[in-house]
C-alpha cells in the first residue's frame, strides 16, 4: 500500500525592510543621538536663557557702557558719546582707585586670613563631642544670621569713641586712658572694618569646615594615634589633606563676597575718614551714584570682574591639578 506524501508548507518570506528602517541601521541610532541632544538642550535651555538674561547681558552692557560717556542725561536724550579708553585713562590715574585697590587688597586677605583661622579653630574644637556643642554652635551662628548693614551699624554704635562699649570696657580695665579713635582714625578705621568682616563670617566657615571634618574617616585617626602621632602631627598629615577640597571652597566663597564689599563699609564709616577705607565697591558706588559718571563706574566694576575672573580660574586650576594628583 502506498501512502501519499503531503509537501510541507514553505513558510512565505518576510517582506524586505526599506533601507534605512531597521532598528540596527546607522540611520536610526543618528536619529537616537538627536533625539537625545535634543533632550539634554531641553533641559539646559532655562538656565542658559536666565544666564544670558542676567549674568551675560549686564555683563556685555557694562563693558560698553564704560566705553561712553554715561550720565544721567542719557536716561532721557538716549545718547551716550563713545569715549574709547577715555574712561580708563581718568580712573587709572586718579589717586583714589589705586587707594582703593590696596585698600581691597589687604580687607580682603585681613578678613580672609581672620576668618578662616578662627573659623578652622572653632570647627575643630567643635568636632569633639561635649556637652550643649549644638547649643553653643548655634549661637555662634548669629552673626552669620544678621544682616549685613544691621551688623554694621550695631558695630559702629559700639565702636563709638565717645560713647562705645568697647572703649567704656578698655577704660573701664584700665587698658586706656582715653577713647581710642577706632572708626575716626585713618591709620585704624581698615583695620577696624576688617575685624568686624572677621566677626561676620567667622560662622560660616566654622559651618562649611565642621561639615568637612565629620567627612573625614575616625579610622584615620585611630590608627595615627596606635602609631604614636601627636595632635599636631595628626593635624598636619590627616586633617588638613583630607580637608584641601572644602578649604579651597571657603577660601573661594570667601574671596568672590569679600573683594566687592559694598554695604558694611558704607555703614560702618561711610568710605573714611579720609578715604582711609575706600575699596573698589565703595568707589564704583561713589563714581556712579555720587558724581553721576556711570562710564567710570563701570571701569571700576570691570576691574572687579577681572580680579573674580582671574581668581575663578586659578581656583579651576587648582582643582583640577589636585584631581590629577588623586586620580579622580
Amino acid at each position: 500500500m502506498s501512502t501519499a506524501t503531503t509537501p510541507s508548507a514553505t513558510p512565505a518570506p518576510a517582506p524586505a525592510s526599506e533601507p534605512g528602517k531597521a532598528a540596527g541601521t546607522p540611520d536610526a541610532a543618528a536619529r537616537r543621538g538627536r533625539r537625545t541632544a535634543l533632550l539634554r538642550w531641553l533641559f539646559i535651555a532655562p538656565a542658559l536663557v536666565y544666564m544670558a538674561a542676567f549674568f551675560g547681558y549686564p555683563l556685555v552692557r557694562n563693558v560698553l557702557m564704560s566705553f561712553q560717556h554715561y550720565t544721567p542725561t542719557t536716561y532721557f536724550t538716549g545718547e551716550a558719546p563713545f569715549h574709547g579708553l577715555a574712561n580708563y585713562r581718568a580712573v587709572l590715574d586718579d589717586p583714589l582707585f589705586t587707594d582703593a585697590l590696596w585698600h581691597t587688597a589687604l580687607f580682603t586677605a585681613g578678613s580672609l586670613l581672620g576668618q578662616f583661622t578662627i573659623g578652622l579653630a572653632l570647627a575643630v574644637f567643635f568636632s569633639r563631642r561635649f556637652r550643649l556643642s549644638g547649643t553653643v554652635r548655634a549661637v555662634l551662628l548669629l552673626p552669620w544670621l544678621v544682616p549685613m548693614v544691621v551688623a554694621a551699624v550695631v558695630w559702629r554704635r559700639i565702636l563709638d569713641q565717645e560713647h562705645g562699649v568697647l572703649n567704656s570696657a578698655l577704660q573701664t580695665l584700665g587698658l586706656t586712658d582715653g577713647g581710642v579713635p577706632w572708626l575716626n582714625s585713618p591709620s585704624v578705621a581698615l583695620l577696624s572694618a576688617v575685624l568686624v568682616n572677621i566677626w561676620i563670617g567667622i560662622p560660616f566657615n566654622m559651618v562649611i569646615l565642621y561639615g568637612g571634618l565629620q567627612e573625614i574617616p575616625r579610622d584615620l585617626y585611630e590608627a595615627a594615634a596606635l602609631d604614636g602621632a601627636g595632635p599636631w602631627r595628626v593635624f598636619r598629615s590627616i586633617t588638613l589633606p583630607m580637608l584641601r577640597p572644602v578649604i579651597t571652597v571657603v577660601l573661594v566663597l570667601g574671596f568672590m563676597s569679600t573683594v566687592k564689599i559694598l554695604d558694611l563699609i558704607l555703614a560702618l564709616t561711610s568710605g573714611g575718614p579720609a578715604d582711609s577705607t575706600q575699596t573698589l565697591g565703595t568707589v564704583t558706588y561713589q563714581m556712579s551714584f555720587m558724581r553721576l559718571d556711570f562710564g567710570q563706574g563701570a571701569v571700576v566694576g570691570n576691574v572687579l570682574i577681572l580680579i573674580s575672573a582671574v581668581f575663578a580660574v586659578l581656583y579651576l586650576y587648582a582643582d583640577r591639578a589636585g584631581s590629577g594628583r588623586t586620580g579622580k
